[in-house]
């Protein structure tokens, strides 16, 4: 009996070892079980937000990556000898954790939206935000100015950072304040003090200034116009006829045959401006001695060929010069009728080119600035010694808007139809408006190649390019551009840069931490914030009227769902089959 009490109590003891450390390998299997279930219930915590922000603006979504704990050796390893090899060891592992919850940074797509302060980044910059002396970052760019002024975030009023410009001029460097922009702004009048012009003077046109008129008809004689009593002198036949100096002015020119005996005139002829006569040579016929000698005209012959004495005069503030025109009056004949007919230059069309830009004075009034074009000399290079190209230039405002002075000059054009000088250089208007306003002087910038006016075979076409003037103005409108710039819209059609949106980069996105409404801060592994132009040293840039949306991919996330879901499942099957064993191991002693 004892012996058998004593195999018994062997047996019995022999059991409580083997139930000792089979409960304790089934408690493993239920402690690895219970961490999957913790940690894949961490996993479906980050599935869950990243879904419930499938909408959210400038989102990022978030993954979870888990790692084994610690192993239990069984038995450890062995090294290769001569007689045997090498043994590996018997490890066990203890259950899962958590190895990182990071962020996917990863580019999101772009809603349109059409609100100009909606603002999306296209890169890895943040927008810097202010909220309550905090510097605070982020993607969602939805914003809005106050009404202060100033670009906020309109969930919780933090001011977006910026730099401000200060008269339309941007500050350098990278130091940051509050972007403001002031809605009652106003910019002053600018006078005009340059213009930029361009075009074509087509190099196949003739010069403008009258140069010959022919005359040919026939003038009614004394014994005519009496017949049949006795002829009765004097007889006067006039003719009138339109000329043009260099300068493209028009005037009248009327000539009078004054038959004071038969087949005996004396010929005047007076140059007039609508009602202003310029020259009357009747009373001045010592100019031209010519004009002093009767004309024999018959109806054979008629008087020779004679020149015009120059004109030189001035007209309100239009300065005349028409230089010396060739009358042929040789096909001039008496008849029974007055037939006198003019053939001014081949009957051409004077070459006038006109360009216009409206200008400003000191008070911001606006004026039309007009340059007329002539053409006053044509290339000839078989002249002693060859001639250029040459163009004349005449300024002028109307006249109840100020005189302009310095206002003509010439253009000398080369073999290519380029401009080779301009007489004077440079080319300064003086302009006096009327009104009270300053006196200011106009530089007229003709340019130069290709890029000015050129004299080619296309048609004559010169027009304003730019100037410099403004009228005074208030903010109308705003536009953000890709590199950030704010910039102001004013009434006048003008534009100034009012303000730019700067980003921040980071050595490690995900070392921010967010802290709500959209925004992260800087911790422990991020980095310092570095403060940037975007588009110019950051890869970063702006786009105004659109949102970036939410980076969560939901079929990704249903996906991860299902594998979580089929994870906790199994952990959960490990625990209660580890139940099982361990009742059944319990049971062995009973």
């Amino acid at each position: 009996m004892d012996a058998l009490d004593s195999t018994d109590r062997l047996t019995s003891n022999h059991l409580k070892l083997i139930q000792q450390e089979v409960t304790m390998a089934l408690l493993n299997s239920l402690f690895s079980g219970v961490s999957g279930l913790q940690n894949l219930q961490k996993m479906m915590d980050v599935i869950g937000n990243n879904i419930a922000n499938v909408n959210t603006i400038g989102y990022k979504g978030s993954r979870v990556t888990f790692s084994d704990t610690f192993n239990e050796f069984i038995k450890s390893g062995t090294n290769p000898n001569g007689s045997t090899g090498g043994t590996n060891s018997f490890q066990i592992g203890l259950g899962t954790k958590i190895n990182s919850i990071d962020r996917n940074w990863n580019q999101g797509t772009f809603e349109s939206t059409g609100t100009s302060t909606d603002l999306a980044l296209q890169g890895p910059g943040l927008f810097v935000l202010k909220s309550n002396g905090q510097q605070l970052y982020s993607r969602a760019g939805a914003f809005i100015f106050d009404a202060d002024g100033k670009l906020v975030n309109p969930q919780n009023g933090a001011v977006v950072q910026g730099k401000v410009a200060a008269d339309g001029v941007i500050p350098s460097g990278n130091t940051i304040e509050d972007i403001k922009v002031d809605k009652n702004l106003r910019i002053p009048a600018i006078k005009t003090t340059d213009t930029t012009w361009g075009g074509n003077l087509q190099s196949s046109s003739t010069v403008t200034q009258t140069e010959s008129i022919v005359q040919s008809g026939t003038l009614i004689t004394a014994a005519t116009a009496s017949a049949p009593a006795a002829p009765t002198y004097p007889v006067d036949t006039i003719k009138n006829t339109t000329i043009y100096d260099k300068n493209g002015n028009p005037f009248d020119l009327a000539i009078k045959y004054t038959e004071t005996a038969a087949n005996t005139y004396d010929i005047d002829y007076q140059i007039s401006s609508g009602t202003t006569i310029l020259r009357d040579f009747h009373s001045n016929v010592a100019a031209n001695p010519l004009l002093d000698t009767a004309v024999n005209i018959t109806s054979a012959a008629g008087p020779s060929t004679y020149t015009l004495p120059a004109l030189a005069a001035t007209v309100g503030n239009i300065s005349i010069d028409t230089g010396s025109v060739s009358l042929d009056s040789t096909a001039v004949r008496t008849g029974n009728n007055n037939t006198l007919s003019f053939i001014v230059d081949s009957n051409r069309t004077p070459t006038i080119v006109n360009g216009s830009v409206t200008i400003y004075d000191s008070l911001g009034n606006p004026h039309t600035l007009t340059l007329k074009f002539t053409k006053i000399q044509t290339a000839n290079s078989t002249a002693i010694p060859p001639t250029q190209s040459i163009w004349r230039f005449n300024a002028s405002v109307p006249s109840t808007d100020g005189t302009v002075s310095n206002n003509t000059g010439n253009i000398t054009f080369d073999s290519n139809g380029l401009i080779q000088a301009t007489d004077p250089n440079p080319i300064n208007l003086s302009y006096a408006p009327s009104g009270g306003a300053d006196t200011q002087t106009i530089k007229l910038d003709f340019g130069t190649g290709t890029s000015g006016i050129t004299q080619t075979s296309t048609d004559s076409n010169v027009s304003a390019l730019s100037q410099n003037g403004s009228a005074a103005a208030s903010l109308s409108n705003i536009n953000i551009d890709q590199y950030g710039k704010i910039e102001g819209i004013f009434s006048n059609g003008q534009s100034r840069d009012l303000a730019q949106i700067m980003v921040a980069t980071f050595a490690n996105l995900n070392g921010l931490v967010s802290v709500g409404d959209n925004m992260y801060n800087v911790a422990a592994n991020s980095g310092d914030p570095r403060i940037d132009v975007p588009g110019s040293t950051s890869n970063t840039t702006i786009q105004s009227g659109a949102l970036e949306q939410s980076n969560v991919d939901l079929s990704n996330e249903f996906t991860k769902m299902i594998v979580s879901q089929r994870g906790f499942q199994a952990n959960a099957k490990v625990i209660t089959t580890a139940d099982s064993l361990l009742q059944v191991i319990t049971n062995l002693v009973q």
